[in-house]
């Protein structure tokens, strides 16, 4: 055999291996999934970036790509209440919502939006969620309707107001944004509440449409711009709760392979952890940030204010545990951790 005829057949040799061993690969090309995934935040709310985008990246890094997340702010194609219910058909992949979003199916979103003056502490909410086995009692409730709960994190939600709360006459006059059990709440104790979406908000305080409203804490209000027509910022927190939620259709999970299943799930559970204790963190260079740079002043609430506001709002409370066998359990439960806490 001749040099030439051995070098063509070394060569043919070589691609036909180069070959065999590119076919494999292009056999087993990753399929991609893609969520759509509703929020109940405006992208210039400060948990849309923190909480959502965070989300992403961690589940579309972990899952090498597999899943990704199509990200779309408040009202870009549900409004916030209906959230849930395109999560439990399947028309959304994710969402998140305030679990005041669900009353209509979830008789536990009341306790879960934060029963008002209960918990003293951020750390006391998070132990009665992961601890207690409150988180587990409200993923069984969502997964009647084919959801996946999972709470982002526990929170103060505390007001902004127009003029400073110096008396309960003050506290009687108020027209108060707000939302879920808190509202009813403040409507109990004497204010006048309206709902409106977040969207809404800035303009409405500007306006004089309300006087005050809780858009989280001193963050939310930060992300809002609330402080620029509002600025006194009220103590104590009217509630700390898992006001925020993100929801997965359980058919959109239950499409994924066991693997991306298990990243996905155990991503929600971290997030918990890591987005409760930033928000802390974030909460005092807000508030201290906005004292300083836009005049922002602290109202602390008389103390025949809070005493007042406390009697309602455990009245309040057992009006939540009637909604269900379950709500009783849960709110039976609080009150033994709060009496156990010194607060009952």
């Amino acid at each position: 055999m001749s040099f030439m005829s051995q070098a063509r057949k070394i060569l043919c040799l070589g691609t036909a291996l180069t070959i065999a061993v590119l076919l494999p690969q292009v056999g087993v090309a990753q399929d991609v999934t893609t969520w759509r995934v509703q929020s109940h935040w405006p992208a210039s709310s400060s948990s849309y970036e923190d909480s959502l985008v965070r989300l992403k990246n961690v589940i579309e890094e972990r899952t090498e790509g597999r899943v990704q997340l199509q990200l779309f702010e408040a009202g870009a194609l549900f409004k916030a209440q209906e959230t849930f219910n395109a999560v439990s058909r399947g028309i959304l992949q994710m969402g998140t919502i305030s679990p005041g979003y669900a009353q209509d199916k979830m008789t536990l979103a009341g306790i879960a939006s934060g029963l008002p003056f209960a918990f003293h502490n951020v750390w006391e909410a998070a132990y009665f969620h992961k601890n207690l086995g409150f988180e587990k009692m409200l993923q069984e409730e969502a997964a009647q309707y084919g959801v996946y709960w999972a709470t982002d994190k526990v929170y103060p939600t505390e007001m902004v107001v127009k003029n400073p709360i110096n008396s309960w006459e003050d506290f009687t006059k108020l027209k108060i944004r707000s939302s879920g059990a808190l509202q009813k709440f403040l409507d109990d104790a004497g204010a006048s509440t309206t709902y409106l979406p977040g969207s809404e908000l800035y303009p409405a305080l500007d306006t004089g449409v309300v006087d005050g409203a809780h858009w989280g804490a001193a963050q939310g209000a930060a992300s809002m711009s609330l402080y620029e027509v509002a600025k006194y910022h009220v103590k104590p927190a009217l509630n700390i709760a898992g006001t925020d939620v993100i929801i997965v259709s359980q058919k959109a999970l239950d499409k994924l392979s066991e693997k991306d299943q298990e990243i996905v799930k155990q991503a929600l559970d971290e997030q918990f952890w890591y987005r409760t204790n930033e928000y802390q963190y974030q909460e005092r260079v807000a508030l201290s940030k906005a004292m300083q740079e836009q005049g922002v002043q602290v109202n602390t609430l008389p103390d025949d204010v809070q005493q007042r506001l406390t009697e309602v709002a455990q009245k309040s409370w057992d009006e939540e545990g009637k909604r269900s066998e379950k709500a009783a359990e849960a709110l039976d439960k609080l009150k033994t951790f709060l009496g156990e806490l010194g607060y009952l």
